[in-house]
């Protein structure tokens, strides 16, 4: 049988996020706590002995990418730039299971990109370490070195600086997306006002379960949501049914939006939220998920 690889990209949560500067470059730094969810897209590789690179999408958001150019698409940049970078001859067939929603500020096209370098290292037998890949992975954007290891980490600059934490307690959450995409550049943009302090989050914190976690990050938030609320107002209507469901202990936008996650302390409790919120509002996307364990 034909080896098949199969890698997955968990979705990313940016738990807290906060805007601390802007470069002479244009590019904004952040501080970010993130961690990665149980539900995700999905990686598979196999070898093309002819040399090429292809790649096929399938999955309940193929749809949404279907008048992207398969070039332009970040995995196969990621596939083209781990070739070049490391002198590899042989091809592969790839294919994208979309799961998650596009443009939706969990790392959907990131996590793919991450994942896409680790497969194919497995693939071409290239001996690297995330930390060997990671100015690659900046150079396919800046969520995406945070993607190649996973864990919890706190994601601070553009993206290129990343501390490793303590893994969390364990807490399920709730993921909604209205249905609209949302622009990265543009919210940035649309957002006014001062700077967050940086290194607000002490790094050798612990937390005994979820509720005392979700104590510690009200005390944090995303700096996006106003100007992406500005630009797509049904994130306030994405925002107020998660926290008005029985056992939600925090609500908040992730990354740029419009995705929003609820924390739960169970998962029936998530499980209960995802049916309520799906049922009332059946155009929205709603996935009731993990936080993902740490890689082994």
């Amino acid at each position: 049988m034909e080896t098949q690889l199969i890698e997955p990209a968990q979705a990313k949560i940016n738990l807290f996020l906060h805007v601390t500067g802007k470069r002479d470059d244009g590019y904004h730094t952040l501080d970010s706590l993130v961690c990665f969810a149980t539900c995700g897209d999905v990686i598979r590789a196999r070898p093309a002995d002819d040399g090429t690179l292809t790649l096929a999408v399938t999955g309940p958001m193929a749809a949404h990418l279907e008048d992207a150019s398969a070039k332009d698409n970040l995995v196969m940049r990621a596939a083209t730039l781990l070739r070049e970078r490391f002198g590899i001859a042989q091809g592969a067939e790839l294919i994208l299971e979309k799961n998650l929603p596009v443009a939706s500020g969990i790392g959907g096209g990131s996590a793919d990109a991450a994942a896409t370098l680790r497969v194919l290292c497995k693939l071409w037998g290239i001996k690297a370490r995330p930390a060997d890949l990671a100015p690659l992975a900046l150079d396919l954007g800046a969520d995406v070195p945070v993607c190649l290891d996973g864990g919890t980490v706190l994601m601070q600059g553009i993206g290129e600086k990343l501390t490793p934490l303590a893994p969390l307690p364990g807490f399920s959450m709730v993921l909604v997306n209205p249905g609209k995409a949302v622009s990265t550049p543009a919210i940035f943009a649309a957002r006014d006002g001062d700077f967050t302090d940086a290194n607000l989050w002490p790094t050798d914190q612990g937390f005994a379960d979820i509720t005392t976690l979700a104590d510690a990050l009200r005390d944090c938030r995303n700096d996006l949501t106003l100007p992406a609320v500005t630009l797509l107002p049904e994130i306030c209507d994405v925002l107020d049914a998660l926290a008005r469901a029985d056992g939600c202990l925090l609500a908040r936008m992730s990354g740029s939006g419009a995705t929003c996650f609820g924390l739960y302390p169970d998962a029936q409790m998530a499980a209960n939220a995802a049916t309520a919120i799906a049922t009332t509002n059946p155009d929205w996307w709603v996935k009731d998920c993990k936080i993902a364990s740490p890689a082994a």
